[in-house]
């Protein structure tokens, strides 16, 4: 039996975010932009991570991707520093413009009681800042800083520190930045609740709700925890394997997408993989963990940051157009028995064939930003068993979703490739000349079967 591909949950819309989340100030945004939407024409989304290799852990690569999963190298080797080690870098955009990372200085073998600081203006040329002592007694081991910035614009790090008396044991601790430049920081302060045997642990804050994603070192597993104060009293509500992501799984970072729903990724030591796992309803229930294609057995321990940003590819609403496959040239996208294919369409292809393979493209129905297509009777591309077809609007939410896309940047000059608004990662596709909403494996080929060029109506 065919299904349709996985959703996290059909049985609620997209949850609206109460107020602003702390990824928007993560971001330098404006408070109260919001990116729960697609990028408008012309601009596009932007995900970074810097990450420390598998392979070597005294340098960080940076990697790109306007999905949140087909990460691609901008810069190898990007930042070494001085001295030491550079581990579990955690990067935001600070309100001057620059990107900061902090990041663990030592390897874990060795007693480590600092946490590096390094910057850049452009995500490639990094400086070295300094090196942090952080003011704990009997400090051993100062692990995996992840920056956190409050809707009320103050900068923090939650690191996580472990004593002498029991080095392994890790609590989590918050430094509050004290001036702007962020070279001076309050006393640490223990989250509330939390305790002792965690750490990698992630913050991110939903109207007056911090939700806290943290590693028990004991059980291996990610738990979850819920605080109406950054310090706590935190409540550990999910533990086990209470999102399906299973044990031995590490540095939990969240982002959220541009349709709304919130993506984690988290590093699978225990079996050499990086996964992704999407939820739409506030954290209840995730969908099942799925390896990043290229970077995963590559990429350690990062953090991501969500940027809106121009040179997005382009295309004009309200009007007729073509599309072309950036790697079949003489073929087109062409409505047939209410499924949409790929034939070759020529200047002697008959009226019906150029009729069928002209398309209205308007807003998309369930993100303005984003864009849906109307063939000749009125009919909406939308995606169904994975396949691309032609229906008539019901009017219901789920075939907005369902006939909505956002535009991607696509493989040649002035293609688009269409991403699928309510699975993400899933891509209009070519396969034996037909289109279907097929998961981004991260390969050349894919990208190439998903691009497509508007060109001027057939019909």
């Amino acid at each position: 039996m065919t299904t349709r591909p996985p959703t996290p949950s059909r049985r609620t819309l997209l949850r609206a975010m109460a107020a602003l989340p702390a990824s928007v100030v993560l971001l330098g945004e404006l408070p109260g932009t919001a990116l729960a939407a697609a990028p408008p024409s012309g601009s596009a989304t932007r995900y970074t991570i810097v990450p420390f290799l598998n392979s070597n852990d005294g340098t960080v690569n940076v990697y790109q991707s306007d999905d949140a999963i087909d990460f691609r190298l901008v810069q190898s080797s990007a930042y070494t520093p001085p001295s030491n080690r550079i581990r579990d870098a955690s990067v935001f955009k600070h309100t001057n413009g620059y990107y900061y990372i902090t990041y663990t200085t030592h390897t874990w073998q060795d007693v480590s009681t600092t946490i590096g600081f390094a910057r850049s203006s452009d995500r490639v040329n990094w400086t070295f800042l300094y090196d942090y002592t952080v003011p704990i007694t009997n400090l051993s081991r100062a692990w995996a800083p992840e920056w956190f910035v409050d809707s009320d614009g103050s900068v923090n790090v939650i690191v996580s520190c472990s004593l002498t008396s029991d080095e392994w044991i890790f609590t989590p601790y918050l430094l509050k930045a004290t001036n702007s430049a962020l070279t001076a920081w309050s006393s640490p302060v223990a989250l509330s609740g939390i305790g002792s045997n965690h750490i990698d642990t992630y913050i991110v804050k939903i109207g007056s709700t911090y939700h806290a994603f943290t590693k028990n070192e004991t059980a291996k597993y990610i738990e979850y925890a819920t605080a109406t104060s950054l310090t706590g009293p935190y409540t550990i509500s999910r533990t086990g394997d209470w999102a399906g992501w299973g044990s031995y799984r590490e540095g939990p970072a969240l982002v959220q997408l541009d349709n709304g729903g919130w993506r984690i990724f988290f590093d699978g030591y225990g079996d050499g993989t990086y996964y992704y796992s999407d939820s739409y309803d506030t954290f209840a229930t995730w969908s099942a963990p799925t390896a990043l294609p290229v970077i995963s057995g590559t990429a350690r321990h990062f953090t991501v940051i969500k940027e809106t940003v121009s040179g997005g590819p382009t295309l004009s609403k309200n009007v007729t157009r073509s599309f072309q496959s950036a790697n079949y040239s003489t073929r087109y996208w062409q409505a047939q028995s209410s499924l949409l294919n790929l034939p070759v369409v020529t200047g002697s292809s008959t009226t019906a064939e150029k009729t069928a393979s002209t398309f209205t493209v308007v807003a998309g129905l369930a993100d303005s930003n984003g864009y849906s297509f109307r063939d000749s009777s009125g009919n909406y591309l939308r995606h169904w068993d994975f396949r691309a077809r032609f229906d008539a609007n019901d009017g219901t939410t789920t075939f907005a979703k369902d006939a909505t896309f956002i535009a991607r940047t696509g493989t040649t000059s002035g293609s688009i490739r269409f991403e699928s608004y309510n699975y993400p990662g899933y891509y209009l596709r070519h396969y034996n000349y037909q289109l279907q909403v097929a998961r981004s494996d991260g390969t050349a080929l894919f990208r190439q079967d998903s691009s497509f060029v508007p060109v001027t109506a057939w019909a």
